[in-house]
């Protein structure tokens, strides 16, 4: 096993024990990576990175 596969079994065993956190802490990169692309974009595509904001939270936990 490697080192990256013995990471990946105990992220997804501290994912398991705590969704609520997981939950948090994904929502909030999601929210910073938009903003982020929102400001470097002047919001030029601000209907677009909202979409892909909603995509990926659903697709990582509850939406």
């Amino acid at each position: 096993m490697s080192l990256f596969d013995s990471a990946k079994e105990k992220l997804q065993d501290l994912a398991t024990q705590h969704p609520d956190q997981v939950e948090q802490l994904s929502d909030q990169a999601i929210d910073r990576g938009g903003d982020a692309v929102d400001t470097a974009t002047g919001g030029k595509y601000a209907e677009h990175v909202d979409q892909a904001q909603g995509k990926a939270d659903g697709a990582i936990g509850e939406p």
